[in-house]
């Protein structure tokens, strides 16, 4: 499911845009979905595939929606980030390859000790 930037800049916000297809980053504790505990499914924002549940969401205290996993390992890549004089691992859609955000192993007291850290931005999301 490949478009255009511009198809793109015609559906999104600029911030979703700059997120999704620049790898930008909101604000911390700006997103809707930072403290957000409803019990359900958190999906792609451009393509509704469905990334996340609520049932792996914990409070991490970052500021951002926090996972401790994918729903389904093939519906996200990781890949690695060298930007801003880091190494990380960021995390896209798989369908779409939309910027989610970036993994971290600092999810301690997690049953995988990872820490999905999520813009809000990137995420839809479907009540249970």
């Amino acid at each position: 499911m490949k478009k255009t930037d511009q198809e793109y800049k015609q559906v999104l916000s600029d911030i979703e845009y700059r997120v999704t297809r620049e790898a930008a980053t909101e604000r911390p504790f700006t997103g809707k979905y930072w403290d957000h505990w409803d019990q359900g499914r958190y999906k792609c924002i451009w393509c509704n595939t469905p990334l996340f549940l609520s049932e792996t969401k914990f409070d991490a205290g970052c500021g951002w929606p926090s996972f401790y996993e994918s729903a389904d390992k093939s519906k996200v890549i990781e890949r690695r980030d060298t930007s801003h004089g880091m190494i990380r691992v960021e995390v896209l859609c798989a369908n779409c390859e939309g910027h989610l955000g970036h993994v971290f192993t600092d999810g301690y007291g997690t049953p995988t000790g990872l820490r999905y850290c999520i813009n809000s931005v990137s995420l839809g999301f479907r009540k249970k």
